[in-house]
């Protein structure tokens, strides 16, 4: 069972690590061999931008000069020349030149102006007699272009719907003459809005778009569920006609407004046909259908609504259906679509950071949404009998998430780390929770020790703080785990809890070594903090051996002593010894740290030893504790004189 163990924490621990370890490095090494040809270009586009603007003035110096010999000579003056001047004596002086040319005479090419580019899918703006120019004017335009507009709407809503009631008390219109009359009016409204639309009454329009669809989807609904005109399937597939019917319009006309709408409508379809029955294939089925189609229409819009709503949507009816008719036999086929919806709302995040190389807030939020959920719906329906599936798949969602993190571009100046990171994040968090899904007992705890040494060392080599904060964060836990729950240790130093405490001392000390190696990238404060690791370090290994000591001097009862006594005695024999080690080390290595830890435990040896071990001892057990504490001091002492000594004649 424990090589079992032992093959089980490689498989879980070992392995994510090592793959999120080799992005990171790869990523690292990645970004520095693209640094170099990326300096390389500039010069080269610097010295191409010099050359071209010399040759540019080049240019301009030969076409004035030729435009200068292209110009006529002035013509000779009808009037008479004037007497050549006297005969001087002095040298002759040369004409002066004529003056040069002005730049605004040379004939410039006439500029002609781009034609304005017109965007069809983009409707036109309010229908207004003049331009918004004042906070007044804007509230009057929300108010009479668009809160008018919706309280109209509802006003007709209720005039139709009282006068349909009337006429229908009264059997003016039977059953099937209803439905048409509520499918005609709405197919009707949508000509109507695109008309609308045509004359600049934008809002105007997609509201009554909007209301073509809900008296649609009302007359469909009525036809299969009030009147019985026909079964539940051919309402179903009625409404998705007048779904895909509404995405089609908010496609041509570039609105959003009216794909949230055709949104809505496509999800409270299932809602509106239901039997009550269980349609577990069908349902998820057509949420996916729904959901990819949306997605697609997002995407070629850059819309950033319909993702979340639509994931909303999927969970409610997901878990609404879990909790009403899940069973285990349906275990294989409600996994298979848990997934595929996991794949469906990772997709789009993952292509806009692929993209536009950042994720925004509502994108975000959906990633950890999404992977949360679907982590949720694995742990439902696996814990506890199917350990090791769940195991799989957990480490499967975090190899995902490393293999997306890989996947994205290279960072441009000035963007943001978020998507990688977030990724990155998500990996490293599945690769954490499977070791408690799988592992029990002091397993956990050495898991999250090397895991955590691991990840901090990863940090340190590439540069990576968040992977520093995630190793941090895992030995806190492991230390933590080792304090609160108890090992057990039926026999002395070879047992369960004395290893997982070495395990642990190893990883810090594991640590600080790549620490001391990577010392000059990390800043003072990161310091500080690895040398309170140091002080852990020590700490933890004290604590281990204490705890050994005491059981062990516990279970003596044939030595003729008094356990007790022996038990303290050897727990101010331990403390006295490690701290003479830590003190000799701390002289030898010229490490204040080491020396003030020494000073630290050499005073709760003194206050052990002169006040418990004075009191409660015996004789024989009280001489040996203050001889042996005093002869320590004493060497403490001299090696402390010494060293004084050899900085002073230094």
């Amino acid at each position: 069972m424990e090589l079992l163990g032992v093959l089980a924490v490689i498989l879980i621990i070992i392995t994510p690590i090592l793959a999120i370890s080799a992005f990171v490095r790869v990523q690292g090494l990645a970004d520095q061999l693209r640094g170099v040809p990326l300096d390389k270009l500039v010069d080269r586009l610097s010295a191409f931008e010099r050359h071209l603007s010399a040759l540019q003035k080049s240019l301009s110096q030969k076409e004035f000069d030729r435009f200068r010999e292209s110009q006529p000579a002035p013509a000779p003056s009808s009037s008479a020349p004037p007497p050549p001047p006297p005969p001087s004596t002095t040298a002759a002086v040369p004409p002066s030149p004529p003056p040069p040319l002005s730049l605004t005479e040379i004939p410039k090419p006439r500029e002609v102006s781009p034609p304005p580019q017109v965007n069809i899918f983009v409707a036109p703006p309010l229908h207004s007699s003049r331009p918004k120019s004042s906070s007044s004017l804007d509230l009057e335009t929300l108010i009479g272009g668009r809160w008018f507009n919706r309280i109209g709407i509802v006003a007709i809503i209720g005039a139709v719907t009282y006068f349909l009631k009337y006429a229908f008390d009264n059997n003016w219109i039977g059953p099937s003459g209803r439905v048409a009359i509520g499918m005609l009016l709405g197919a009707a409204m949508l000509p109507w809005s695109h008309w609308l639309l045509q004359r600049g009454y934008s809002y105007f329009s997609e509201g009554i778009a909007g209301l073509g669809a809900a008296v649609m989807y009302l007359s469909v609904w009525a036809g299969c569920q009030f009147y019985k005109l026909y079964s539940q399937d051919v309402g179903f597939y009625a409404m998705i006609v007048v779904t895909v019917g509404m995405a089609a319009v908010a496609l041509g006309r570039n609105s959003e407004r009216i794909a949230v709408l055709s949104l809505v409508g496509g999800f409270l379809t299932p809602v509106l046909v239901s039997t009550g029955k269980d349609q577990q294939v069908v349902l998820f089925t057509y949420l996916l259908i729904l959901g990819a189609g949306l997605l697609f229409l997002e995407f070629r819009r850059d819309w950033r609504t319909l993702t979340p709503v639509s994931f909303v949507f999927s969970q409610i009816y997901f878990w609404g259906w879990y909790s009403e008719f899940y069973r285990p036999g349906k275990l294989e086929r409600t996994l298979m679509f848990a997934t595929l919806f996991l794949v469906l709302y990772a997709a789009l995040p993952v292509l806009r950071a692929a993209r536009f190389f950042e994720l925004k807030e509502l994108d975000s939020l959906v990633v950890l949404a999404n992977s949360a959920l679907y982590f949720a719906a694995l742990y439902a329906m696996l814990w506890p009998q199917y350990r090791w599936p769940l195991t799989l798949l957990v480490l499967a969602l975090s190899g995902a998430h490393v293999v997306v993190a890989r996947l994205l571009p290279p960072l441009k100046p000035g963007e943001s780390p978020l998507a990688r990171l977030l990724f990155a994040g998500l990996a490293l968090t599945f690769a954490t929770l499977a070791i408690p899904i799988r592992l029990d007992g002091k397993w956990i705890t050495l898991a999250f020790s090397v895991e955590g040494a691991i990840l901090i060392w990863t940090g340190l080599c590439s540069k990576a703080a968040f992977l520093r904060g995630a190793g941090f964060l895992l030995l806190a836990l492991a230390a933590i785990r080792l304090l609160i729950f108890p090992l057990p240790a039926p026999v002395f130093l070879f047992n369960e809890r004395f290893f997982a405490y070495a395990i642990l001392v190893a990883s810090l000390g594991a640590v600080l070594y790549a620490a001391r190696e990577n010392a000059e990238s990390m800043g003072q404060d990161e310091l500080q903090l690895f040398s309170g690791f140091a002080v852990a370090l020590n700490v933890f290994a004290v604590i281990a051996l204490s705890l050994e000591l005491w059981d062990y001097f516990g279970r003596q009862s044939g030595l003729g002593i008094d356990s007790r006594l022996a038990q303290h005695l050897s727990l101010s024999l331990l403390w006295t010894a490690y701290a003479s080690v830590l003190i000799a080390l701390g002289i030898q290595s010229v490490s204040a740290l080491l020396r003030w830890q020494a000073l630290a435990l050499f005073g709760f040896v003194v206050v052990k030893v002169f006040i418990y071990d004075s009191s409660f001892l015996e004789r024989f057990y009280r001489i040996v504790s203050f001889f042996i504490l005093g002869l320590v001091l004493l060497i403490v002492s001299f090696l402390y004189q010494r060293k004084v000594a050899r900085e002073r004649s230094s």
